[in-house]
């Protein structure tokens, strides 16, 4: 491995053998980068699969080319991997778990909503077609009270000018309430079709952008990390390199080091400084923000999926309501005797004598059912949450988190890879580092 690794960092091949072991890994590089960048853009961006190829082929070419021609690209290259351990490693991934949540977890919050909305739908259309129905109880109820009272009219011998029937003004066409709540209904899904392209369009120009951002920022910052390697010898030089302890073994000056102990941090330990422990606090407070967002959106997609399944199952149990029509008619009627003939409405006035006329009673009892809920509804069913999606969330915050604390270990492998690329430029920083400490010491 040193061997290798030793191949891959020089400026210049020393034989045909180091040419082709460079090819070699350069190759090997760019096949395992272009299949993940592939992926990348087919799975987590959505991008079609043809151009996905064609930018993974485009990309890995000109990787393979830029890795085995330019000595400081491949330093740039290298330093991007620990690099994604950092916090723009932690955009990407949390663009990764911002677009889980959109393509999973957003539709099926949208499907339970509609649901519930069928269900209401289906409720309507059956109640109001039950009430219409009613309607048709009623006339048949008048009408029979109706002959019941023409039968009296005709017992008595006086002229009336009535049939003794009710006229109903019934709804007889239902398709019209039926169109309506139709037109509504799709009005309504319409409208949710809308939001959920609406939201799933945004978050995936959004989070393309964000993910094209952070790669192009991870290119950045590694290119400027080895820029100001390169020219500035303070630039993040505090640590007790090999060459450093050399140097001062060399010159007899290992004090230095042991004086320096509390400033200087060993490169391959675990030590933290105090503004690193900070720095990795601050971080881990803004990841639990974007964390708790997260499940937010979990706990409503859980709360929908429980409105949505507890709907269904009391609609079925919904029972049919009896509804009962009494109709209870009696009457009786007086008639004066027949030696006077005077109009009916000065009997009572007059107090003249009349005679109690027998009349038929009437008494009915007409029954009808109102139904909330049928079998014939197309109501489709509840989503349940997918369980699979929490846990890969879990699983890449669980990353996210283990990547705070290890950004400051990511910035140490990243001198240790610039300094083994350019060992005279490491050499200049550890004899700077050196008469460094060696001023304070005098002082």
């Amino acid at each position: 491995v040193a061997e290798l690794w030793s191949v891959y960092s020089k400026p210049v091949p020393a034989n045909g053998r180091e040419l082709w072991t460079l090819f070699l890994q350069c190759s090997c590089i760019t096949a395992v980068i272009g299949g993940l960048f592939y992926n990348w853009m087919f799975a987590s961006l959505e991008y079609s699969w043809h151009l996905s190829v064609a930018m993974a082929v485009s990309f890995s070419l000109l990787l393979l080319l830029t890795l085995f021609l330019v000595h400081p690209a491949r330093c740039v290259f290298s330093m991007i991997m620990p690099t994604l351990g950092t916090k723009q490693g932690r955009k990407l991934l949390l663009s990764t778990c911002t677009m889980i949540v959109v393509v999973n977890i957003t539709p099926n919050i949208i499907s339970n909503i509609k649901t519930i909305l069928q269900l209401i739908k289906c409720i309507c259309k059956n109640s109001s077609e039950s009430l219409l129905n009613s309607t048709a109880l009623l006339e048949t109820a008048s009408w029979e009270f109706g002959d019941a009272i023409q039968e009296n009219v005709h017992s008595i011998n006086i002229y009336r000018p009535m049939n003794g029937h009710f006229q109903f003004s019934l709804l007889k066409n239902s398709s019209l309430i039926y169109q309506q709540m139709h037109l509504a209904g799709e009005k309504i899904g319409r409208d949710f079709l809308a939001v959920e392209v609406l939201v799933k369009d945004s978050v995936q120009i959004g989070n393309k952008l964000v993910a094209g951002f952070s790669m192009l920022y991870l290119c950045f910052e590694s290119t400027w990390y080895l820029k100001n390697y390169l020219t500035n010898l303070r630039f993040d030089n505090f640590y007790i390199t090999k060459k450093l302890e050399c140097l001062a073994v060399d010159r007899k000056a290992s004090h230095l080091l042991v004086d320096s102990s509390k400033n200087l941090i060993r490169p391959t330990g675990f030590k933290l400084s105090r503004e690193e422990v900070m720095l990795c606090l601050m971080q881990a407070m803004l990841l639990t923000v974007a964390l708790m967002l997260m499940l937010v959106v979990v706990a409503l997609d859980h709360f929908a999926f429980s409105m949505a399944d507890t709907a269904v199952r009391k609609a079925a149990q919904f029972s049919v309501v009896p509804v009962t029509l009494n109709i209870k008619y009696s009457v009786s009627a007086g008639a004066p005797s027949p030696s006077l003939w005077i109009l009916p409405f000065f009997w009572k006035l007059l107090q003249l004598p009349y005679k109690q006329l027998p009349l038929q009673d009437f008494e009915g009892s007409y029954h009808h059912y109102l139904i909330f809920s049928s079998a014939h509804c197309r109501i489709s069913p509840p989503m349940p949450p997918n369980p699979s999606v929490l846990l890969v969330m879990g699983l890449l915050f669980c990353i996210l988190y283990a990547t705070v604390f290890l950004e400051t270990y990511a910035h140490r492998l990243c001198r240790k890879i610039a300094g083994s690329f350019f060992e005279s430029q490491e050499e200049k920083r550890a004899l700077y580092l050196y008469k460094k400490l060696s001023r304070k010491h005098q002082e």
